[in-house]
């Protein structure tokens, strides 16, 4: 079977999943048949698509297997609803929906359908995770103390002006819950839970620090702590407004030492040893070979429920 794959969105990160989907299709991995924008889609996402896909701007339109969804995040759940309910599994991007009710919509209806969800963390597929769990397993740093993420890049106004949605609480009356942790590092986060063991569960507390240099409606600078009944608190720091970029990292403390890695570059160091990292297994792929196959999902909607 050589499923078909249509994306929702041809600008901004959703050219990024184009690319990758066209470079599949040129491997005869999957066929991709289409994209649908309510906007004008960009000349490259043109050039991308093959011939005989379809390019639309109503998603009803397309019939597929897999549908990714990398459009605004406050149109995450009637997209994801809609392809759910045509049949098809989902590559849902970050962040996946943005409220709890939702996510338990969401889970539901793939459930019942019996339909894969995967997230578009893409950390998730970082060979970097096993490695770590192996060496927590191990005993390698003690006894697991907490887990901590941190980043800070520099974001400019003209990065908030990019979309009506960038530094936004609400638009139309609908929630967006931009912010530093919720959105460009919310791989930080989902990171950090999965590597405590705590990404499928909801904190028993959670405390926030909200702040914002830029004059802009939601944070550009936060820290989150989240604390687990039976498991290490999760504290998470990260700014927008940094004087210079730094590659945001995870550090798992323990008793005797501790594991760093910076998850975009996968450099990981175990008690300050640099540790080879085998490349990142792409979310897509593993989407098709999970549909095909019924190999595991590396970063599945369940796991993003602390999120």
């Amino acid at each position: 079977m050589i499923p078909a794959v249509v994306v929702f969105g041809t600008a901004g990160h959703a050219l990024t999943h184009l690319r990758r989907a066209r470079a599949l299709h040129d491997r005869g991995e999957i066929v991709l048949a289409g994209a649908c924008d309510v906007r004008e889609p960009p000349e490259e996402a043109r050039a991308l698509l093959p011939a005989g896909a379809k390019l639309t701007d109503d998603p009803r339109e397309l019939v597929a297997d897999i549908a990714v969804v990398a459009t605004p995040p406050h149109t995450h759940l009637p997209l994801a609803r809609a392809a759910l309910e045509a049949g098809c599994h989902l590559l849902l991007e970050k962040p996946p929906v943005l409220d709890l009710d939702s996510f338990g919509e969401l889970e539901r209806l793939a459930r019942d359908r019996g339909l894969a969800c995967q997230t578009g963390f893409q950390s998730f597929g970082s060979a970097a995770v096993p490695l770590v769990r192996a060496a927590i397993a191990r005993g390698e740093i003690g006894t697991v103390t907490g887990i901590a993420a941190a980043g800070a890049w520099i974001r400019r106004d003209r990065y908030f002006g990019r979309t009506g949605w960038a530094g936004r609480r609400r638009v139309g009356g609908q929630p967006v819950v931009d912010g530093a942790l919720t959105n460009p590092f919310a791989h930080a986060v989902a990171t950090a839970l999965l590597l405590n063991g705590t990404a499928n569960l909801l904190p028993d507390q959670l405390t926030v620090e909200l702040y914002r240099a830029r004059a802009i409606e939601s944070d550009d600078t936060a820290c989150a702590r989240l604390a687990f009944a039976g498991a290490p608190d999760v504290v998470v720091a990260a700014t927008l407004a940094a004087a210079a970029d730094h590659q945001p990292y995870v550090l798992v403390h323990g008793t005797q030492g501790r594991i760093r890695w910076e998850y975009k570059t996968d450099r990981l160091e175990i008690r300050g040893t640099p540790t080879p990292v085998d490349p990142p297994e792409d979310l897509l792929v593993n989407l098709v070979e999970h549909v095909r196959d019924g190999v595991a999902l590396r970063a599945p909607l369940s796991a993003t429920r602390a999120f």
